[in-house]
């Protein structure tokens, strides 16, 4: 039977054993009372609800989907009433400004609550999951009157919101959106366009919906550059028409691969009205604000549904029997089969699962305190470095993370043979609702693009050299013996990146294409870098810890043996890659594959 067990123990060992969250979250102003009790108190609550809320209505959520019934969406049954108890409980304000109502505890504590939302029902997270994102857009750009109107609605989570950028003839490139913003004479603007794709774009769980749009002006420049931002209610908060409709309609759903619970709209918006937000034709840049944030949140649904798949493939992998392991112990030796667990290919299906899971889940606790101390950090020059280092990793996180999340549910199903690939067993749900992490908030080809081009590239890898920095000085610190092997491979990673950047921007310079090509093997060599360098923190931290739990940090000392013996290796694959693609360059033999791509 699928199951979930909230994985308290290894988020534990992360934030308190690995990072002390406590410790450096009560350095912040606002933090002070923010103790180990406290982070637990919460955790645990996340964890009970995630299990016991959520987790129940995925596969049954997943089975019926949501309908649209004249232009109005009927979500699955128990997706209301969870949301409900999702409010009450306080969990939309967790890390919201206590000014609009929220209980002002950090972004870590949210990462870790959204992983478990996710890791039990990744279609109904999609509801809440926007959420923050909008009330962090909203809260650093909108005008007083927009915040105090919608803010507190938003961080009770009383209503709920959307992103709206997709247009049918404009995906991720969004200079080439034609939704129209007309000026009204009181302030406000007529918002006419259609927008696809559209999460929760209408839905029956709340009263009200805050759809915050991207669209252009009449004096609006072409491109990019001329794309404002709105926010477009779907029912008029306040004024003379406070309780009527806006001029908003969902006009079909999409059938979908996986997240059926999920409904994915087309939005018609016909002379809607709208509230400017930021400044006129700057819209990106704030849009950028929730599409960070949304980021962030798809990568940690890829790492709640690998700790799932996971958790389930080691169950099945204990209680499934079949052929005789190769290493039989004496009590088994008259047994006609064994648990799939004792033979060494399921082991490595398992381990190589374990040892992605734990790493990105230290990633991604690591970047979330990275997000609380660019926020509250007391020191300015503290706050713009971490933010720096966040924005190198925001990429790698939703990338890295979402592919790996998909390899984990395959792995997963391999695991279960025959029988995962029947629908009965679940872990085909996980599989197919996990797919979509790597498509939304800008693919992740977009992402490898961002990161090579906008975060490393465009300031001459001084971001990156600041993180090999910080590796470096761990490789430094770690003189055990048994972790020799490991920092001999991460410090040569490290030397191998400072080497292969300033070669391909130089190559960038006659082949601009070349860096496009290979940014997903710098995207992924750069995220088995940062991970590679966590698991190196872990080791030292769980050999020192060993006595205190032995079975447990034994293990982590075990896997994170594992992930430099057989995960790493990959990267020489990378750099092989990278490096080829350099000397042909330099041999004049570089290649672009439309002209062979043209050849049927």
């Amino acid at each position: 039977m699928f199951q979930y067990q909230p994985p308290l123990k290894d988020i534990n060992f992360v934030l308190a054993d690995m990072f002390q969250a406590a410790d450096v979250l009560q350095q912040y102003p606002g933090f002070v009372d923010v103790d180990h009790a406290l982070i637990q108190q919460v955790i645990e609550e996340a964890g009970r609800f995630a299990s016991e809320v959520l987790f129940p209505l995925n596969a049954t959520a997943d089975a019926k989907g949501s309908a649209l019934d004249n232009g109005r969406v009927i979500t699955p049954q128990g997706y209301a009433q969870a949301y409900h108890q999702f409010c009450e409980a306080g969990w939309p304000a967790l890390a919201c400004d206590p000014d609009y109502g929220g209980q002002g505890l950090p972004h870590t504590l949210n990462s870790v609550l959204y992983e478990m939302l996710n890791a039990t029902n990744l279609a109904w997270t999609m509801f809440p999951g926007l959420l923050h994102g909008a009330y962090s857009c909203i809260h650093r750009y909108a005008s007083d009157h927009i915040k105090n109107t919608y803010l507190p609605k938003i961080v009770s989570g009383e209503w709920l919101a959307t992103m709206c950028l997709t247009e049918p003839h404009a995906g991720s490139d969004l200079g080439l959106l034609r939704t129209k913003a007309i000026p009204n004479d009181d302030g406000s603007y007529q918002i006419t366009g259609t927008k696809i794709f559209i999460s929760g774009g209408d839905q029956d769980i709340t009263d009200n919906i805050v759809h915050l749009v991207l669209a252009r002006l009449p004096d609006a420049p072409a491109g990019s550059k001329g794309i404002s931002l709105f926010v477009v209610p779907k029912i008029f908060p306040d004024g003379d028409r406070a309780g009527q409709h806006n001029a908003v309609t969902c006009t079909g759903l999409e059938h979908k691969m996986g997240i059926h619970g999920s409904p994915t709209c087309t939005m018609q918006f016909e002379e809607a009205t709208g509230w400017l937000v930021g400044e006129p034709h700057r819209g990106l840049a704030a849009m950028f604000v929730m599409m960070n944030s949304a980021r962030l949140q798809v990568g940690i649904g890829g790492l709640g549904i690998a700790e799932t798949a996971y958790q389930n493939a080691l169950i099945y992998a204990n209680e499934r029997l079949q052929s005789r392991a190769v290493m039989r112990p004496e009590h088994r030796k008259t047994e006609a089969a064994d648990p799939i667990v004792m033979h060494p290919p399921v082991q490595r299906l398992l381990m190589t699962q374990r040892a992605w899971v734990e790493g990105c889940r230290m990633l991604a606790y690591y970047s979330a305190l990275l997000l609380d101390g660019a926020e509250h950090h007391p020191d300015e020059a503290q706050r713009k470095a971490l933010d720096e280092q966040l924005a190198l990793l925001t990429p790698i996180i939703k990338a890295l993370m979402t592919d790996q999340g998909f390899a984990g549910a395959s792995q997963a199903l391999q695991v279960y043979g025959g029988h995962g690939y029947v629908c009965e067993t679940g872990i085909e749900q996980y599989m197919r609702d996990v797919r979509i992490t790597m498509i939304y908030e800008g693919t992740n080809e977009i992402q490898a693009i961002d990161l090579l081009m906008r975060k490393i590239l465009a300031d001459n890898g001084k971001r990156l050299g600041m993180l090999l920095d910080d590796i470096e000085q761990t490789i430094a610190e770690t003189t055990h013996e048994s972790l020799a092997s490991a920092t001999t491979a991460l410090l040569a990673l490290t030397r191998t990146l400072r080497t292969l950047i300033p070669e391909i921007g130089q190559a960038g310079l006659s082949y601009p294409d070349l860096p496009h090509q290979i940014a997903p093997e710098v995207l992924r060599l750069v995220g088995h870098c940062a991970i590679a360098w966590l698991w190196l923190k872990a080791a030292n931290v769980a050999r020192t810890l060993q006595d205190k739990d032995p079975d447990f940090y034994l293990a982590k000392q075990t896997t994170a043996q594992y992930y430099f013996t057989f995960v790493l290796p990959e990267s020489q694959q990378l750099i092989t890659v990278i490096k080829q693609c350099l000397a042909n360059a330099k041999a004049g033999q570089h290649q672009n594959y439309q002209t062979v791509l043209s050849v049927q």
